[in-house]
């Protein structure tokens, strides 16, 4: 690279080149050998390009069975590099981010927020396993490791990180929250006191909003409950129950209602099955997407799946909701592919799913940017 004649152009001037670029350009161009990524991850560099947005992406959560360590012929464990699936809307293309810089093993990345992931992973200096929470920026090769817990919450809790990076590790019997403000380098733990197990949780506006089913062992009846982090007190959360009468009945006509994030921070999704009719178990006739703004508290009808699309999903025992703001994706078991609904664009499939042998797969979106630091 000495010999390069680009080698001898000043710093600045090479900044001024690559500025120009799209961020997912740079990101390429950062690949190509060490002289450019010392360049373009630079703290010069960063600066300049500070104000770009952020790409958005799909990140792919592994499948259950994958591990970052296979066997091979002769009986040992071969280790193979960790690393996470994603997605890129505008390009239509899948490519993947290395997590080989992260000192934990089977890394299970699990949400994102501001350019972050958040992944649980395990010590690779302890014989036993102990899970850890960990942010981390795959483009910057950056990570910061968040106060221990147990591994219990690992297998039990939802992770939820809003736009500020505030965290929560939320189960149906307790909570816990970590701000890095409130108490220095702790996780400040709650009572759920939730009437059952909250079903797709999300962090948003400071606040957090949950589906719970409180009907009978026979027959769902959902409610969407919602606490405002300010009003955590010493032990418990303070749940409130959001209706109103003119909502009617709203979560009568969704079958295993989803909550996602909308767009910004006043917008919430509920995804679920049309039902066709209000008996105990009826069959659904398409996949309804509502929006509830939460300044009014009314809900309108954003997106709802072209019935040819849904045929493919009809003939699945299970499906997956996950994504938010404009887009939202939906996986089922051998379908092989993705159905995306664009808020903008409509609704289109998405091919050559990496990864997912039985085509059934989860994921959450991952604002990628450079300039994030954890």
């Amino acid at each position: 690279m000495e010999s390069s004649p680009i080698n001898r152009l000043p710093p600045d001037s090479l900044h001024h080149i690559f500025s120009s670029l799209p961020l997912r350009d740079i990101m390429i161009c950062r690949s190509v050998c060490k002289f450019f990524n010392q360049l373009l991850t630079s703290q010069c560099f960063i600066e300049i390009i500070s104000t770009r947005p952020p790409l958005n992406l799909l990140a792919l959560r592994p499948p259950h069975h994958h591990h970052s360590h296979r066997h091979s012929g002769n009986g040992h464990a071969t280790n193979i590099r960790p690393y996470i699936h994603v997605y890129d809307p505008e390009q239509n293309q899948w490519f993947r981010f290395n997590l080989d810089f992260l000192p934990f093993r089977s890394p299970q990345p699990v949400a994102s927020s501001s350019g972050l992931i958040y992944l649980w992973g395990d010590s690779i200096d302890l014989a036993e396993s102990s899970k850890s929470l960990v942010a981390c920026n795959p483009l910057t090769r950056q990570f910061k490791v968040l106060p221990q817990l147990g591994s219990a919450w690992s297998r039990h809790g939802t992770v939820l990180v809003d736009s500020v990076n505030q965290v929560m590790v939320l189960t149906e019997l307790a909570a816990l929250y970590y701000s890095g403000t409130v108490v220095a380098n702790q996780w400040l733990k709650f009572s759920s006191n939730l009437p059952s197990k909250p079903r797709s949780p999300v962090l948003m506006s400071s606040s957090v909003f949950a589906l719970c089913d409180v009907g009978s062992p026979w027959r769902s009846q959902w409610k969407l409950f919602s606490c405002k982090l300010t009003n955590l007190t010493i032990t418990h959360t303070n749940w409130v129950c959001l209706e109103k009468h003119e909502w009617g009945d709203i979560f009568d006509i969704i079958k295993r209602p989803r909550l996602l994030r909308g767009n910004g921070d006043s917008k919430l999704l509920m995804i679920g099955g049309l039902k066709s009719t209000f008996s105990l178990n009826p069959a659904c006739s398409t996949i309804l997407i509502l929006r509830l703004d939460l300044e009014s508290l009314e809900w309108e009808e954003a997106g709802r799946m072209p019935l040819e699309m849904y045929r493919g999903f009809q003939e699945s025992s299970k499906f997956k909701v996950f994504g938010g703001g404009d887009r939202v994706y939906f996986s089922a078991k051998r379908m092989g592919k993705l159905a995306m609904w664009d808020c903008w664009e409509g609704w289109r499939w998405i091919d050559g799913v990496p990864g997912y042998a039985d085509g059934l797969c989860r994921g959450f979106v991952f604002d990628a940017k450079l300039t994030m630091m954890p």
